[in-house]
């Protein structure tokens, strides 16, 4: 169990550092071509952080690891949430810009229960399966479209954002160098995550739905956690917080979405009880931005977030299923 723990580190560091080279290698050639920092920021750097999930997702659907395709995108935005967000409002007050209160906090609420509806068929429809078959996949990427041409028209009306120089333009060669490796990078991180993820799992009787909850979800969430915290420490904290509700949105409808357009995923039950806690705390979060200091996540709204990650992980493990 040493190597197989050894090697997952070792996945999740490719993953990370060839989501880094996807998102310079990618930002670069955008800039060259006149792409906004605002759109690449919106599009290329908030997929880019949520390119592990995509990756791992795509080699446990191939492979028939279902429980860990979905534990793995609730137990993200779980981790999103609760964790990075808690992590980031300690750091320094998360202050919300209105639009993300009034339409990306509800999309992604809205991005939630959808995926309740097309997973649970059998409860909704009196089917005899649960499963994301590929015309429920086609819907969630449709979800996905629309919120991008949300993001589209955000971007046209956003005078007020500060166009910012911090990407660095490399030669092209460069810039696709970079994607190249990257993309390998996570391809290579992606099977190694999984395959040694799911040989702990299997060691120590652990189920392949609270593998994917808890140790994949946190290694393919640390590219928002680097992010969200430094843009926090560094007071961009429109950032931190936008990089979690959109990573969110990202997760469940193109991540999943192209995920079961691959290959169709049956669902287990048993993860509407996670579906229920990111909807419990995209609904908190929402909650927060009206209490005490309006618009804003304070510090002592974010401990109670990283108290609910505790709370919830412990409860995992108490009670793996």
């Amino acid at each position: 169990m040493v190597l197989q723990s050894l090697l997952l580190l070792v996945g999740f560091a490719i993953l990370i550092k060839g989501a880094d080279l996807l998102v310079s290698g990618a930002s670069s050639i955008a800039k060259k071509l006149g792409v906004s920092s605002l759109a690449i920021g919106l599009t290329v750097v908030s997929m880019g952080t949520s390119t592990p999930e995509l990756l791992v997702n795509i080699m446990s659907a191939t492979k028939g690891y279902n429980d860990v395709a979905f534990g793995n995108i609730l137990g993200s935005n779980i981790f999103n949430l609760l964790l990075i967000l808690g992590v980031s409002g300690i750091i320094f007050p998360l202050i919300v810009q209105r639009k993300t209160i009034q339409y990306e906090i509800p999309i992604s609420i809205a991005a939630i229960l959808l995926l309740f509806i097309l997973t649970n068929d059998r409860i909704l429809f009196g089917s005899s399966t649960n499963s994301l078959s590929r015309l429920d996949a086609f819907i969630l990427v449709i979800f996905f479209v629309l919120f991008m041409v949300y993001v589209a028209r955000t971007m046209k009306s956003a005078s007020d954002f500060e166009e910012s120089d911090s990407i660095k333009i490399y030669p092209t060669s460069l810039s696709l160098g970079y994607l190249a490796l990257g993309i390998a990078m996570l391809l290579g991180g992606g099977k190694l995550a999984v395959d040694n993820a799911v040989s702990i799992a299997k060691h120590f009787g652990l189920s392949q739905r609270l593998i994917g909850l808890t140790i994949l979800a946190a290694g393919t969430s640390l590219p928002e956690l680097a992010t969200s915290a430094v843009a926090a420490y560094r007071r961009n904290t429109d950032i931190a917080i936008g990089n979690v509700v959109g990573s969110n949105i990202f997760n469940i409808c193109l991540i999943l979405g192209t995920t079961g357009l691959i290959s169709p995923l049956s669902y287990n039950t048993a993860l509407n009880f996670d579906m229920f806690i990111v909807f419990i705390a995209s609904i908190v979060l929402l909650i927060f931005m009206f209490t005490l200091s309006q618009r804003k996540l304070d510090r002592w709204e974010a401990i109670l977030l990283l108290f609910g990650y505790i709370a919830y992980t412990t409860y995992l493990i108490a009670n793996p299923v």
